[in-house]
């Protein structure tokens, strides 16, 4: 049976007007993130995390020993604190931690690898802190679901102990865009083409290696790193840089989790105030987390 959600939410997502200026871009995601607010009970606390903005936020139940560090999509162009910050929240809830988003730098003012640069520097900061590295888990969505892949791979050269897990949701690991997917679902996807995909990989590699495996993970040597779950919509432009990552994944000797998510479009857990299924999701990334954190 269709979805009634996700039919109502792609009518307000064709209505939108499209920026074509990257500033109006910024500005337009981070208001529409802002306007679904924030629960009463959500305590949100800006920090600087080794030189890093970021932001801790949580809820009454969550366990302060355990925490998600979270990375924002966006392309590595847009988004920031602001437009995630309801998403992050729930995420901790789901989880039961605290969670510390990093408000990394963003291309084309600061290209690869500064977001890797930013994330290892938060992470560092969370180990400095006291945490326990098994306390922790990387979650990100779409270049934040990348940049999971990335900055575990270069936390793993860095010699610093690893997360205890990752959370990918729709993520993008492959900055040449070579997905068949960018062509069999170009017509369902409502939000990603390969031309925008290809535009930010030329802001954010700015010359770089587009194979580098800390910007593009499936050109990377993953063995050694920790569980990861991959969540991805089934009618997603990006649903080959899943799928493909859970196989280099998997034939690496990591646990992978891939789901796949019918009629869902990218990042769809971003709705979930108006959206079940990204309610539904969340609960399913959430209790991942919680289980791999509590040794299960």
């Amino acid at each position: 049976m269709a979805d009634a959600e996700i039919a109502k939410l792609r009518a307000i997502i064709a209505s939108r007007p499209r920026a074509t200026e990257l500033a109006q871009m910024r500005i337009d995601s981070d208001a529409r993130g802002k306007a679904f607010g924030l629960p009463a009970d959500v305590t949100v606390e800006p920090v600087t995390a080794n030189g890093v903005p970021a932001e801790w936020t949580w809820t009454p139940s969550a366990d302060a020993s355990k925490a998600i560090l979270y990375l924002h999509g966006g392309g590595y162009v847009l988004c920031s604190l602001d437009s995630h910050r309801h998403l992050v929240a729930e995420i901790g809830r789901a989880a039961g931690t605290r969670t510390l988003a990093v408000d990394y730098r963003l291309a084309p003012e600061h290209p690869f690898p500064a977001p890797v640069e930013d994330t290892v520097a938060a992470y560092r900061y969370l180990l400095d802190s006291g945490l326990n590295p098994a306390g922790i888990a990387l979650a990100g969505d779409s270049a934040g679901g990348g940049l999971v892949v990335g900055a575990l791979l270069a936390i793993r050269d860095a010699g610093l102990p690893l997360p205890a897990c990752g959370w990918c949701i729709s993520p993008w690991v492959d900055m040449e865009a070579n997905g068949q997917s960018f062509t069999d679902r170009a017509e369902t996807d409502p939000t990603v083409q390969r031309a925008t995909i290809q535009m930010m990989a030329g802001m954010y590699m700015a010359g770089a290696d587009l194979k580098h495996p800390h910007a593009s993970p499936i050109h990377g040597d993953l063995r050694g790193l920790p569980p990861l779950l991959i969540q991805v919509g089934s009618v997603e432009t990006l649903l080959d840089d899943s799928t493909q990552l859970a196989r280099k994944a998997g034939i690496a000797d990591v646990p992978v989790e891939l789901q796949i998510w019918p009629e869902m479009i990218h990042i769809w857990h971003i709705f979930f105030p108006m959206l079940s299924a990204g309610r539904r999701a969340i609960a399913s990334g959430g209790l991942f987390v919680r289980n791999v954190l509590k040794g299960e």
